[in-house]
């Protein structure tokens, strides 16, 4: 544990988890591609990545969003995007032409500009799949791979918040290693210690 650290985290490294990229055949049978996408670091150009991302979400089902996020709007996912991919570490899943699930994560510091060492803070982890997407593994996917790609870049520290009654996400996380270590009324914070 760091100074910059606000959460308790598991004593044990949980891992290792897979890195990008891959591919992953549903129980649909559709192929869906599982690739890093950072800004301009993966397949579009940065301008091409927040476009992509955007169509995704403008897409996405508003009883499907937590917490607020994602917003609605085109303009205003676009801004909230915008930080995700120039400071956070990104891994998304497309079927055929289009993204259709996103992981991110999010350095929880102040100004992003002045890390130097990944492993020193702690990330927020967020995670999306379209509702056609859903309850097929692609979550699983999506999560773990993000969980490598991090690992590979030298974070540690990851956590996440979830809604109480939101069951199912809650199994995901302590499926791949994430505790429990803080509730508020609606929600709770979980956290992972990467290897």
């Amino acid at each position: 544990m760091t100074e910059r650290q606000r959460r308790v985290y598991p004593d044990e490294p949980a891992g290792p988890f897979p890195t990008p990229p891959t591919t992953y055949t549903d129980p649909e049978g559709r192929d869906i591609e599982i690739g890093p996408l950072d800004g301009g670091a993966g397949p579009e150009p940065a301008d091409g990545a927040l476009e992509a991302l955007t169509r995704m979400y403008v897409q996405f089902d508003p009883a499907d969003r937590a917490q607020g996020i994602p917003p609605t709007g085109e303009e205003r996912i676009r801004q909230w995007l915008e930080p995700l991919l120039e400071d956070g570490i990104n891994v998304v899943a497309r079927h055929e032409e289009g993204v259709i699930g996103h992981a991110t994560l999010v350095p929880d510091v102040d100004d992003p500009e002045t890390v130097e060492d990944l492993s020193e803070i702690e990330w927020e982890l967020a995670i999306f799949v379209l509702q056609a997407y859903q309850r097929g593994g692609i979550g699983t996917q999506l999560l773990e791979h993000l969980l490598g790609e991090a690992a590979d870049r030298g974070v540690e520290w990851v956590w996440l918040t979830v809604e109480r009654w939101n069951g199912p996400a809650i199994a995901l996380y302590e499926r791949v290693g994430f505790e429990l270590c803080g509730a508020e009324s609606f929600e709770q914070e979980m956290s992972i210690h990467l290897a």
